[in-house]
């Protein structure tokens, strides 16, 4: 796709979201429905994923960990806005990897040290580009990647979050 057809694809969108505000508001969902064997199913785009315990924390590593699976998110929604960006600007990337690295000390999860934070302690996004574009272009698609990728500004701008006992519906 070039430059023209995807800026005419996203007009009338970007038209109907200035128009109606409302309308640009997407509402999102995900459900993980626990297993026999401790972990859960997760169903995806591309079918449903098995998560589990990392092996820092007891697991067997035959199912997907939850932060390798933030760590894909975060690296897919990259490149794909990488894409978006290159496109609408005119640049072709012959190739373009986005990896997304991440660690986490097991000993917060296990609740071994409460000095141990739960969670991801730093993320890194490394970005390899094969284009003819000069560096500073180059420099210019990642920053846009980085400020409209829906997954990195939600982690650095991290939504209220609450929790709730419900029922199934």
């Amino acid at each position: 796709m070039d430059s023209a057809e995807f800026r005419a694809r996203q007009a009338p969108l970007k038209d109907r979201y200035r128009q109606e505000p409302q309308s640009a508001l997407v509402h999102g969902r995900a459900e993980a429905i626990l297993s026999a064997d401790g972990g859960a199913h997760v169903a995806t785009w591309a079918g449903v994923a098995n998560a589990g315990l990392h092996p820092a924390t007891g697991g067997d590593g035959t199912m997907a960990c939850s932060a390798d699976m933030l760590l894909q998110a975060v690296a897919s929604c990259a490149a794909v806005t990488l894409s978006s960006v290159a496109i609408a600007r005119g640049v072709t990337l012959r190739k373009a990897v986005v990896r997304a690295e991440g660690t986490w000390d097991a000993r917060g999860t296990l609740g071994v040290s409460r000095e141990a934070r739960v969670g991801l302690t730093d993320l890194r996004l490394i970005f390899e580009l094969d284009t003819d574009v000069d560096q500073a272009t180059q420099q210019r698609l990642i920053e846009l990647a980085e400020r409209y990728c829906v997954v990195l500004q939600t982690l650095r701008h991290p939504p209220n979050v609450e929790t709730a006992l419900g029922s199934e519906t």
